[in-house]
């Protein structure tokens, strides 16, 4: 038996979990660019620093972890495309603006986009209630930034929340809401109209969903954008927004790591993803993470996210998702890397999830296919894929936060594998996480990991035994 480290093995492990993997792949290869991050206007500068002769290389290494040898896809926007605009000499900003686009910040983004080889997806300011100011931000992006970076653009962010979530509050208190309580889908395609119309010739990707079922009508988002490549939608399983602690979305390590926030998540989306796909559009979720509002101390920042985080993106791949942007922000409690600058010199400290979308990126490349898996239900998640390389890959999750599990997993093939650990000291922990052994500590300056110390381990009749310490998760490769 092989993985268990001392600390866990004075715990009582349960009976064996006991799983199969299939030998024929099936559902979609793995894309290009699956995974990305998604950032904000007024945030960026934090990640990528203002000289553009000098893009921060620590955030491009991080970057180009999750994405090796490819394009990656950088989703720009989140609440601050609505309060972000480029200014127009003699016209005043719109009320609820908070941030104004300058050529400083535009070069900076086309340095950062360059550096990392990137396409971006771009959000304008759709709450604001004037094309002619969306208009003047494409056209700044299109100059500035280039053409060749630019995937496409999205129109405003959570448009479906318009009419029930708060745009601004002045001075007084006052709460404002973008658009009247009646607002509803067919208002939201007027607008696109109108705002389409004032825009130069783009890529419209969209339309950056909070819910997901404005997506049944698919069919007139099409007719009306008979070019669209790929709708956007957001995901958050929990809520640190006011939540009563009795909701299965009140943000808890128990809730988080329950079944309902990765597999409930994913299946929530399936009908709308072949419904989508039927129409041969793409669906990418532009903005994912644990819990909405900036996330919860506490939960988003610990362990417990990271193995939330594998399990998900697995399933997201699983209902046929074609790529994911995980959101990211300065200050929030889900943010994937904190960026400290002092002189030339840049350094970071990785959060736990960061090393989860590290690890799924080595588990499932591009070209790879999923595996069938039959294991029982329970805290153990099994997924297994077959890369072009030949390499079957197996990540066993143990999401159970008390207890050791032991998965006994058949795999056909080679009798001999090895493991790559993902631990911490426990679920609660924000720190000192390992993948392969090996840790960025508590700030690194290259945004690499050393090469992983793997485990050799033997199956004995055609099964792996791997005794997985309360919380962990392991990669065997065959």
């Amino acid at each position: 038996m092989a993985g268990a480290p001392a600390m866990a093995r004075a715990q009582t492990p349960e009976p064996p979990v006991v799983a199969s993997v299939g030998d024929t792949p099936g559902g979609q290869p793995m894309g290009q660019s699956f995974l990305g991050v998604s950032l904000e206007y007024n945030a960026l500068h934090i990640y990528t620093g203002r000289d553009p002769r000098h893009v921060d290389p620590v955030l491009i290494q991080l970057l180009r972890n999750l994405d090796p040898g490819q394009s990656p896809v950088v989703r720009i926007g989140g609440n601050s495309a609505d309060f972000s605009w480029w200014p127009i000499k003699g016209t005043l900003p719109p009320v609820g603006i908070r941030y104004a686009l300058t050529n400083g910040w535009v070069r900076m983004t086309q340095a950062f986009a360059a550096k990392l080889r990137a396409k971006l997806i771009m959000g304008v300011n759709l709450a604001g209630g004037r094309p002619a100011a969306a208009a003047a931000e494409a056209r700044a992006f299109l100059s500035g930034i280039g053409r060749q970076y630019l995937d496409g653009f999205e129109i405003g962010n959570e448009p479906d929340l318009y009419s029930t979530s708060v745009w601004f509050t002045d001075r007084r208190g006052r709460q404002f809401f973008s658009r009247p309580p009646t607002y509803d889908f067919a208002d939201y395609l007027l607008d696109v109209a109108r705002w389409r119309s004032a825009l130069p010739p783009v890529t419209f990707i969209g339309p950056a969903l909070a819910q997901l079922t404005w997506l049944e009508n698919i069919d007139q988002i099409k007719a009306a954008e008979p070019g669209l490549p790929m709708v956007t939608v957001h995901r958050y399983p929990l809520r640190a927004c006011p939540t009563p602690p009795t909701s299965p979305q009140f943000a808890t390590i128990p809730n988080l790591l329950s079944d309902m926030s990765a597999n409930g998540l994913a299946q929530r989306m399936a009908p709308f993803v072949s419904l989508v796909h039927s129409r041969g559009i793409q669906v990418r979720v532009d903005e994912l993470n644990s819990v909405s509002c900036s996330g919860k101390r506490g939960v988003s920042d610990t362990f417990a996210s990271a193995l939330w985080m594998l399990d998900t993106l697995f399933n997201l791949a699983q209902v046929g998702v074609d790529s994911v942007n995980v959101h990211t922000l300065p200050g929030a409690a889900y943010e994937l890397f904190t960026i400290t600058h002092k002189k030339d010199t840049w350094q970071a400290f990785v959060h736990p999830e960061y090393y989860a979308m590290l690890l799924f990126a080595q588990a499932f490349p591009p070209g790879a296919q999923l595996l069938p898996v039959t294991e029982p239900a329970g805290p153990v998640k099994v997924w297994a894929t077959r890369a072009p390389d030949g390499h079957t890959r197996v990540v066993i999750i143990n999401k159970d936060a008390s207890d050791v599990q032991t998965a006994q997993v058949s795999v056909p093939g080679a009798a001999t594998a090895t493991l790559d650990w993902l631990r911490a000291s426990s679920v609660l922990a924000t720190g000192g996480v390992t993948l392969g052994s090996q840790s960025f500590g508590t700030a690194t300056r290259s945004g690499l990991l050393a090469p992983a110390q793997l485990t050799p381990i033997t199956a004995v009749g055609g099964t792996y035994s791997v005794e997985l310490p309360a919380g962990s998760a392991v990669m065997l490769t065959q």
